[in-house]
This record gives structure tokens, C-alpha cells and sequence, in this order.
């Protein structure tokens, strides 16, 4: 297994929700209503920055309220890293679009 996907499979890691413009829990509703949402794990080289599309069965978004800017979500959703498939699980609490996250490794 890739280096990068193994470590980032161990444990938990400091992530945050990556949106440009604006970094705001309006612009995280925005993306999630898409189905695709940006993570970056900050504790790598530079980050890791993965685009996630957003599994909505697996996702969850009853303790958030985007308008207060209160709750967190739990994203769940899939993508390939360095040629490596993995489901990122993300919880991110909406005050500061920062939270906690890893990957799992998907079996082919």
C-alpha cells in the first residue's frame, strides 16, 4: 500500500473542510448539496487536499445547522489516492470548518 494512504489509515488525523472562496459553513452546505466536498488533511507536506464524492447513506447531517454555523457533519465518501481506493471519514464541526479525519482502504 502507498505510504501516504497507509499513514493517513492509522488513527485519526486533523483535518478541514477546503473551500475557495469563501470559507464559510454556507459554502460547505454548498458543496455537500452537490455531493462533492473537499478535504485537506493538514498534517502532511503541504497538505493533502482529496476531492471526496459524498456517499449520502453513509454521511450524516442531523446535529448540523448551516445557518448558525453550529453542529458538526460526518462525511463519508470514496476516491482514489495514488492509485489506491479509499473511503475518507471526516467529522467537521461547522463553527470552525475544522475537524477530525482518515481513510480506509476499499477492497477491489
Amino acid at each position: 500500500m502507498n505510504e501516504l494512504v497507509q499513514r493517513l489509515s492509522e488513527g485519526e488525523h486533523p483535518v478541514e473542510a477546503s473551500l475557495r472562496p469563501d470559507k464559510t459553513a454556507t459554502a460547505l452546505k454548498e458543496s455537500i448539496d452537490r455531493g462533492y466536498v473537499h478535504i485537506k488533511f493538514v498534517n502532511t507536506k503541504g497538505g493533502t487536499d482529496l476531492g471526496v464524492r459524498l456517499d449520502p447513506e453513509a454521511s450524516n447531517f442531523n446535529e448540523a445547522d448551516f445557518e448558525r454555523q453550529t453542529g458538526k457533519v460526518h462525511l463519508v465518501g470514496n476516491l482514489t489516492l495514488n492509485y489506491v481506493k479509499v473511503k475518507c471519514i471526516a467529522d467537521i464541526d461547522l463553527q470552525t470548518l475544522e475537524g477530525k479525519g482518515h481513510l480506509e482502504s476499499v477492497q477491489q
